[in-house]
């Protein structure tokens, strides 16, 4: 009878190493060269199929390679923010495909195809990268129903209404950053001073999301802001092969280890805080101002109506966290690209001042009418989210095969739509594409565009960022502000390297050589 029971036992252990080998190989092997096949069928390129890592290798080490090396102005950036995917784009034609892993991505710069990628939002999701699932998460990472309720809670903190009343708020934030900017000039005898000004508008950033989200917890804020600049570096500083690998952010790692504390610190601070407010709101003292008050008022709304329309304190949390991370990220790189191009292109920074004076006047507190006003500010803003877009790529995939034009992708397919080549093509925007004109958006982007989808700076569809017109208020102020008691031009120690980490920055640096303006 023992000799039986051994017997069976090895026979299910063989068993289950047979279907685990079984699996494996369907995963690692077969899966991807039926997919391969079937898009070759199609007439769509791209490398041949290698087992595990894919293409994984190579994309790293062009990355790396070409971060070592700054460019210059005249010089066309993307092969060095988007390495790899300009370089197969470049052998293979504007729909192609790479392998991450097991995993195809299928490469379009077709705006036509983008524009229906980001609004059948019910057939192409979010994709769930480790990374992803660490980072985006809330609102971002959400599909179905799910995202349809979180959307409807959220939506009201950003009605414009709202986003009015933190106006001074983001104005205390900037004048505390210009105070200190002023000090640098008078220690070095008030004349012209070179100052990298990337870790003020860090800093910036960070105060604004900070005092905009926890009002007067923003001390608490910049914790959380910290911590999660800390997080991004850790994962997107050194990209690595095993970042890819499925299961390897479990291991432990010194560097999972390390995040999974910086996770626990932020949720822990973040509960903290939304746990005081409700007891605030239980209290019946007045909502603050704030998007986390007003967030949770809105939640509130839903209480007591069909079981499961609000917000559970960690989905808060979850929100808090996107918010915090995508409010900072987005506007920190708008913020350096818009300063260093206007370093470069004197004209219209001259013509963004004579704006903002004939608005706010030399010494006039802008306010949110008169931002509304700033016809040339927001052309060049547009202009540079075109050509430095924060979001340079955007991500979708399809869990069952699905029909996109005429393609027909293979379910378990990743979508890449790499915004910041369609936002240069030259067969889409004339020849000057690559230049920084502002002149475009003077009619408006319906006119820039000619009517056509070339233009997604904040997605577009159902799922646009929710965050659009915070992000772009807060640009305005933060320009209008500086431009008024600031010139600026590019410094001698300027270094042109823009790269991707999460989203598009500059990678030494922006040094600017600053003028305090006579009062």
């Amino acid at each position: 009878m023992m000799w039986l029971t051994n017997n069976v036992l090895v026979s299910l252990l063989l068993t289950a190493v047979g279907v685990i080998l079984w699996k494996a190989v369907k995963l690692l092997w077969l899966r991807p060269k039926w997919i391969e096949k079937c898009l070759r069928q199609q007439g769509v390129k791209g490398n041949p199929y290698k087992p595990f890592l894919g293409d994984v290798r190579e994309l790293i080490a062009l990355t790396k390679s070409l971060l070592l090396t700054p460019i210059n102005f005249s010089d066309d950036p993307l092969p060095r923010v988007a390495p790899y995917i300009y370089h197969m784009i470049q052998k293979y034609g504007t729909s192609c495909f790479v392998w991450i892993g097991p995993i195809p991505w299928l490469i379009t710069t077709e705006p036509e195809k983008i524009k229906e990628v980001l609004t059948r939002y019910q057939d192409f999701h979010k994709p769930d990268h480790p990374i992803t699932q660490i980072l985006m998460v809330g609102l971002y990472g959400q599909e179905g129903d799910l995202w349809a309720k979180h959307r409807k809670i959220i939506n009201p903190a950003f009605h414009l209404d709202k986003l009015k009343k933190m106006v001074d708020t983001m104005y205390e934030s900037c004048s505390i950053m210009t105070s200190s900017w002023d000090k640098i000039i008078a220690a070095h005898g008030g004349g012209p001073t070179e100052v990298d000004v990337w870790p003020f508008l860090e800093t910036l950033a960070g105060d604004i999301i900070s005092r905009a989200a926890f009002g007067s917890s923003y001390g608490d804020g910049k914790i959380i802001f910290d911590l999660q600049t800390e997080y991004v570096n850790l994962i997107m500083k050194n990209p690595q092969p095993s970042n890819y690998i499925p299961g390897w952010r479990f291991l432990p790692t010194k560097k999972n280890r390390r995040s999974r504390a910086i996770s626990r610190e932020v949720e822990g601070v973040l509960t903290r805080m939304i746990d005081s407010r409700k007891m605030e709101m239980e209290a019946g003292e007045t909502t603050k101002e704030d998007l986390l008050g007003l967030l949770l008022e809105s939640n509130k709304d839903h209480d007591g109506n069909e079981k499961g329309t609000s917000l559970t304190t960690k989905e808060v949390v979850e929100e808090c966290k996107l918010f915090y991370l995508a409010g900072s990220e987005t506007t920190l790189g708008l913020f350096a690209w818009t300063l260093v191009m206007l370093s470069k292109h004197l004209l219209w920074q001259h013509r963004a001042r004579t704006e903002v004076f004939h608005v706010f006047g030399k010494h006039g507190t802008p306010n949110f009418d008169g931002l509304a006003r700033l016809k040339t500010i927001t052309m060049i803003i547009h202009e540079v989210l075109r050509l430095h877009s924060p979001a340079y790529m955007l991500m979708r995939k399809v869990h069952k095969d699905t029909k996109l034009g005429e393609l027909l992708i293979p379910g378990g397919t990743e979508v890449l739509m790499p915004l910041c080549i369609t936002h240069q093509d030259p067969s889409l925007w004339g020849e000057d594409a690559k230049e920084f004109n502002p002149e475009r958006f003077a009619e408006g982007v319906s006119k820039a565009t000619k009517g056509q989808a070339i233009y997604f700076p904040f997605s577009t569809g159902p799922r646009v960022c929710v965050g659009q017109n915070f992000s772009l208020l807060e640009a305005k102020l933060v320009l209008a502000t500086l431009l008024q008691r600031f010139s600026f031009e590019v410094g001698s120690n300027y270094v042109h390297a823009p790269w991707a980490m999460l989203t598009m920055k500059p990678q030494h640096g922006v040094n600017l050589l600053l003028r305090k303006l006579p009062s």
